[in-house]
């Protein structure tokens, strides 16, 4: 699987940013998805994740409320709205895709994930 992320720039606190993450290869819906972030000088981290069969999610606490993250197997995408971007979540955000043999299965983390996209840098200003 090739994952390719799309949509980072540099929004003005409290305003929105879509990321979107497309998928190349085979079974896409095999795979558990999330989005983490990394921030200079800080570890890699989760922000949000997704089940295969989309019945299960997760959220970092930070995000809770603010960020929704979805895909569609069809289109072969996963998606991260963010509303309500605030200075912290400045970081390069990161697409990750997890093998998975239970489809309602997320996983929390960075080890757990196979394939991952290239990046893509959100600047919140203040």
């Amino acid at each position: 699987v090739q994952l390719q992320a799309s949509g980072g720039g540099l929004v003005q606190a409290g305003g929105s940013l879509r990321l979107s993450c497309a998928a190349s290869g085979r079974d896409f819906s095999m795979y558990s998805m999330a989005w983490f972030r990394q921030a200079p000088g800080k570890e890699r981290e989760i922000v949000a994740a997704i089940s295969r069969n989309e019945a299960n999610t997760y959220y970092t606490d930070s995000v809770k409320g603010r960020f929704t993250i979805s895909r569609d197997n069809v289109e072969d995408t996963v998606s991260l709205q963010m509303n309500i971007l605030k200075p912290g979540d400045t970081a390069v955000y990161y697409c990750g895709a997890a093998w998975t043999q239970y489809e309602d299965q997320v996983h929390f983390g960075p080890q757990s994930y196979d394939y991952w996209g290239q990046g893509t840098l959100v600047t919140v200003s203040s």
